[in-house]
This record gives C-alpha cells, sequence and structure tokens, in this order.
C-alpha cells in the first residue's frame, strides 16, 4: 500500500511534510508545527488509484507506518489506512472540523451518504471507503470527494436509511454495579480482553455518535459490542452532541454549541436512537448525551435545560431511558436548581474527579437519582496499563439498573 503526495505549484515554492513528520505532530499535540502558511495551498494525495487534492496545511498519516496514532475529527488531517488497535487516544478528545479517514474496502459498488447531525460522510468506491467529516466547511469536504472521482455525496441516501437494526443486547447491556472506565475509542479485543482478565473494571463506556465525537470508532460494531457482553462486559452509551458553548472544559473552542435548543435537543434524541438500533442496543437501555463543563449564566443555563429536557422527552417517546453527563459545579447544580421546571434524566453521570470510588456527593439531594441511577466518574485524563496494555480513560463508579 503505498501513499504519494505530488504537491502543485504555489507562492512560496513547494512545500514537502513527510508522513512521519505528521504524524509525530499529530501524537504530541496541537497541529500548529504541522501547518503551511498559506491557506490556499493545495497538495495530492494518492492511495489505492484514487487522488484527493487537500489544503497542504492538512498532515498526511500513513497508519500502516504509525498504527498507535489516534484518528480524531477534532482537528484537519488526512488519515491512509486501517486505525490501529492501540491508538494512543487522549481520554477527553471532543470537536469537529474537515478531517478525511480513506481506508481499503472489499465492498462492492460505489455508494455514499450523509448524516446532517453528526456532518459526516461515508463514501465507497473501488476499494476505498472513505469518512469524511466536516464542522462549518461543507463544501470543501464535497469538493475534495468529487475532484477524486467518488459518488456524489451530496445525492447519497441519509446515514442509516434502510440499514437494518442489529439483532438487540440483552437489555441489562447498560445496568452495572461496580468499576468502569471510558476510553475515547473503543479499544481493540487484544485491549478488552487483558483489561477483563487482569483488572477490577466491568463496564465499558463507548462514544455511539454525535457532532462533537472527535475519535473515529472503526472497531464499534454490532458484533464488537456482542463479543463483549458476551465476555462480561456492560456499557456506558455516550453520545457528544451539541455543546453548552464552542469552547467549554474539553472542546478547546473546537464544539458546535447549542444555538436553537428544543430543535437540537430532539434532533439529537432521533440521531442517537439511530446509532443505537444500529448498534443492538435495545428499547430501555441508558443513552446518554455527554454536556462538558460550563460557566453557569441565566442565558447558557436555560439552553442547556432546553436542550436536555428536549432529548429527554424525545427519548422516551422512542421507548429508550434518558442519561446524562456533566460536571456537579455546572450541569449538575443547574438541573438540582431546576428539578421541579424539567424532566430530570433518569440515570445521571456526574463527573467530580476527587478521586473517591463512590456515587454520593453533596450536590446530589440523596432522594434524586437514588434508585440505581447513578455513575460518578471520579477520575479523569488518567493513562492505566493492565494486562501489558496501556489505555489513557477516565474511571467511573457505576450503580444502574
Amino acid at each position: 500500500m503505498y501513499a504519494a503526495r505530488s504537491p502543485r505549484h504555489r507562492r512560496g515554492g513547494v512545500r514537502t511534510l513527510t508522513v512521519c513528520a505528521a504524524a509525530a505532530a499529530l501524537a504530541a499535540g496541537p497541529l500548529g508545527t504541522a501547518r503551511a502558511a498559506g491557506t490556499d495551498d493545495t497538495v495530492k494525495v494518492t492511495y489505492r488509484g484514487h487522488e484527493f487534492t487537500v489544503p497542504a496545511s492538512w498532515p498526511i498519516v500513513d497508519l500502516e507506518k504509525h498504527p498507535d496514532v489516534c484518528v480524531r475529527f477534532d482537528r484537519h488531517a488526512v488519515y491512509l489506512g486501517t486505525p490501529g488497535d492501540q491508538q494512543q487516544c487522549p481520554a477527553g478528545a471532543r470537536g469537529r472540523t474537515e478531517a478525511l479517514l480513506i481506508q481499503p474496502s472489499v465492498i462492492k459498488g460505489r455508494t455514499a451518504s450523509e448524516n446532517r447531525t453528526a456532518r459526516t460522510f461515508r463514501v465507497t468506491a473501488d476499494r476505498i471507503a472513505v469518512t469524511a467529516a466536516y464542522a462549518q466547511d461543507r463544501t470543501r469536504i464535497q469538493d475534495i470527494l468529487r475532484d477524486a472521482g467518488l459518488p456524489d455525496a451530496a445525492a447519497g441516501t441519509d446515514e442509516g436509511a434502510g440499514v437494518p437494526a442489529a439483532a438487540p443486547l440483552p437489555a441489562d447491556a447498560t445496568s452495572f454495579r461496580g468499576e468502569g472506565f471510558d476510553a475515547c475509542t473503543a479499544p481493540g479485543q487484544t485491549a478488552m480482553d487483558a483489561w477483563r482478565d487482569d483488572s477490577d473494571y466491568g463496564a465499558v463506556g463507548v462514544y455511539i455518535g454525535g457532532i462533537n465525537r472527535a475519535c473515529v470508532q472503526s472497531r464499534l460494531t454490532a458484533a464488537w459490542l456482542r463479543t463483549q457482553y458476551a465476555n462480561g462486559w456492560r456499557f456506558i452509551p455516550l453520545y457528544v452532541g451539541r455543546q453548552p458553548s464552542s469552547g467549554g472544559s474539553s472542546c478547546g473552542g473546537g464544539c458546535e454549541a447549542i444555538t436553537d435548543p428544543v430543535p437540537q435537543g430532539t434532533e439529537a434524541a432521533d440521531d442517537v436512537v439511530k446509532q443505537a438500533t444500529t448498534l443492538g442496543f435495545p428499547k430501555g437501555t441508558v443513552l446518554y448525551s455527554d454536556l462538558e463543563h460550563y460557566t453557569r449564566g441565566s442565558t447558557v443555563t436555560s439552553r442547556v435545560l432546553s436542550y436536555l429536557d428536549a432529548y429527554t422527552e424525545r427519548l422516551h417517546a422512542l421507548g429508550y431511558r434518558s442519561g446524562v453527563y456533566g460536571n456537579t459545579s455546572s450541569l449538575v447544580t443547574d438541573l438540582v436548581a431546576n428539578k421541579s421546571r424539567v424532566t430530570l434524566p433518569d440515570v445521571l453521570h456526574f463527573a467530580h474527579w476527587n478521586g473517591e470510588s463512590t456515587t454520593t456527593d453533596s450536590t446530589i439531594p440523596a432522594d434524586l437519582w437514588a434508585d440505581h441511577q447513578r455513575v460518578h466518574q471520579y477520575k479523569g485524563d488518567t493513562t492505566e496499563t493492565h494486562g501489558g496494555v496501556k489505555i489513557s480513560i477516565d474511571r467511573d463508579r457505576l450503580d444502574v439498573d
């Protein structure tokens, strides 16, 4: 498999960015060191006979040579190949921008679909499959795909249309009492087996969708979930939809924010159910809306609570239970203060990094979420090794029936 780049002539001369340097920049953190000076500069990337013209400022990463690079859609990049089984992903990545994952495919025919809620195109053609994310610049991604001779995604079907529901997981798939963790991308089978045998964890958080889900979920399939369930794991299905603000907490200015709360909360519920059905989560299971920390105030509080109220009401109408993830000093405080004016979520997943593996907290009245309806994220952004496998995680204590 070969990835070639042939730069166009442009002002300032020819710029060369090696795949190795791009991978190093991605692994190290912010991409500023890998950017080109001119925003109009482009390069051509050839993969399996297809030529993609992309901005020269976007790092090109060969995943065969660098399988531990985290494939993320919260920063510009082009990823070539299949994501590795042990990507080194930060636990708290959030956000969305323009990026491409181009990988091998054995699927015959040419297909194109788009998830407008998650702002993602999926295209297959001639031995490749492309997942293309966008934030504000949908046109740029469409142009890149069209110029590569791929099916017109704008004329494609809605993602999930005609896709049959997966065989449902058992009803207790989201029920668990004990230790859990969540990672930005679903771990490979070797990692899951090692952690099952060599740790106290019994539940795993999986990011099943949302416009601000940063990490690619190449392993998160209905088959993967069934295998983990059979091996004793239970799940925390997390949906990273619109956030209280674009720059709050993990977003770093890169998140799509809530602007029209009720329609967007309803839309998020519809989309999370679509993703859950595809993965096999049955009605009655808990689907968590991930709302990162924010600075409380009358406007943002009203916006967040209206969004979450619409999300919960719609999930109930569709037969699912509503969960929410949020910080004790922002979302939890607002929910408790407004408990008589909103439809409270069925399960509270609260973040308070105090290192205490318990589901009680001074900010939560004892009579709220009292019937096995709590998850406590008590430690975040930590790296652990079990069975020789290292993963960056957040730690949780669950008490959910």
